[in-house]
């Protein structure tokens, strides 16, 4: 299982979904990220392999702008344990995160 966390307010989202995936790992997950949408529309997304301390240090000195934000930690079932693994997911205009695997991915993929 994976831990997944968003948040939408008024301030940088930073800390709050760093500190909740904090709170969500408890076991050996393998790699983590947060997305953060900022006011123009752009997505800053930050992926580490590896404990969650590896992306706190990645994001210590970055301000994110924007108020809306995910965040995960991974627990790899499938696929590798790496940084291309790793979550949020962005194709595109599309950034995601999920739990589990995604069965229907094809069709997904084709109707997107």
């Amino acid at each position: 299982m994976c831990g997944i966390i968003g948040y939408i307010g008024t301030q940088d989202p930073k800390e709050t979904l760093l500190d909740g995936l904090k709170r969500l790992e408890y076991r050996g997950y393998d790699s983590a990220g947060i997305a953060v949408l900022e006011p123009n529309g752009a997505v800053d997304v930050f992926r580490c392999e590896g404990r969650l301390v590896g992306l706190e240090e990645m994001v210590k000195d970055v301000h994110f702008p924007g108020t809306l934000g995910i965040g995960h930690t991974r627990w790899a079932t499938h696929g590798a344990p790496t940084e291309i693994n790793a979550h949020p997911h962005r194709v595109g205009s599309i950034t995601l995160v999920h739990n589990g695997i995604i069965e229907n991915y094809m069709e997904l993929r084709a109707r997107l």
